[in-house]
């Protein structure tokens, strides 16, 4: 099922650059400084059944309605970015408690587990997952991810959703075809691919400072481009020999999403200028998975004021609560 053209922003906010941008910087920014400083948050160390140690933090509701919400993140965003606070805070204010998931690597947690991160890993933070609910038990839980995250979110809601007892699955932007959304930061704005480049890089410096007998200085020294960093770390530090095959490991398209039990939404922007939402199309039908694509939103923003409002966290809770 399709939806689509939900999203209408005033004239002066229709620039997909704007839109991309004002996700996380600027008011948007601020506000959730605001909300992080009232915040009660609770850190929490989640265990995987193979090890692996994931930095979570917990906000609990005021007046709880015994329903969790996990967040995840986008790539090299973390816990603290600030679409993630400002989420949760509207989802706490309608009494979820929410987790907010760092990936591995992400966040403050590159000190956690030797392994580098890598976008397959998703049946780590869905042992993480069921782990925190078999100790924390809901009676309802949902998953919300945007962009690497959306990604993330649809694969252990397919996967893992209903061993956990996700009730839904909410996807804002996720990275389709991984090979294509590389083409797109490649051949795009290229404001994009230096942030990303910069920000990998600078993870992959501080993973090297943890563990330095990884000793891979010269070759990070020597990388000028995303390329360069997939070209150099994939056949390392991934059981793939190439960067195609790795790509394609976390794509979902074809049948990726055939095991899909948890109702899901896939929530699209057609004008963003990271992932080509025509990937969408590549997806086989699942009775489960509703997709919505709207006109404007550009990457994960969505924003619908100057004061860097953003209608997704609306959007969300309308899913959420199952209201069309």
């Amino acid at each position: 099922m399709e939806r689509s053209d939900l999203f209408k922003p005033p004239l002066h906010l229709r620039n997909a650059h704007i839109q991309t941008v004002l996700n996380s910087q600027g008011p948007r920014k601020l506000r959730a400084r605001k909300i992080q400083n009232r915040l009660k948050t609770e850190r929490l160390i989640l265990q995987a059944r193979d090890g692996t140690r994931l930095l979570a933090e917990l906000d609990r509701a005021v007046v709880p309605r015994l329903a969790l919400v996990v967040l995840l993140h986008g790539w090299e965003g973390s816990s603290r970015s600030s679409y993630m606070i400002t989420t949760a805070d509207k989802l706490l204010a309608q009494g979820y408690d929410v987790l907010r998931v760092n990936l591995r690597d992400h966040g403050d947690s590159h000190h956690l587990n030797r392994e580098l991160f890598n976008s397959t890993r998703s049946p780590e933070v869905a042992s993480a997952l069921q782990d925190f609910v078999d100790h924390n038990p809901y009676e309802h839980a949902f998953i919300v991810g945007f962009s690497l995250g959306a990604s993330f979110a649809l694969r252990i809601a397919a996967d893992d959703g209903v061993a956990i007892g996700l009730d839904g699955a909410v996807a804002i932007c996720p990275p389709t075809d991984p090979a294509r959304v590389m083409h797109a930061l490649n051949h795009g704005f290229f404001v994009y691919e230096r942030y990303f480049f910069r920000r990998w890089y600078g993870s992959l410096r501080r993973k090297l400072e943890l563990f330095p007998d990884y000793n891979y200085g010269e070759e990070l020294a020597s990388a000028r481009s995303l390329d360069d960093l997939n070209r150099i770390f994939v056949p390392r530090h991934t059981i793939y020999e190439e960067v195609g095959d790795y790509f394609a490991a976390y794509a979902l398209v074809g049948k990726r999403l055939a095991g899909l039990e948890v109702p899901s939404t896939i929530i699209a922007s057609k004008d963003d200028p990271i992932i080509p939402v025509d990937d969408l199309e590549r997806i086989d039908p699942v009775e489960t998975l509703q997709i919505e694509r709207h006109r404007y939103g550009g990457h994960c923003g969505f924003i619908e004021s100057l004061g860097a409002q953003s209608w997704v966290e609306n959007r969300v809770l309308q899913i959420l609560r199952q209201e069309p």
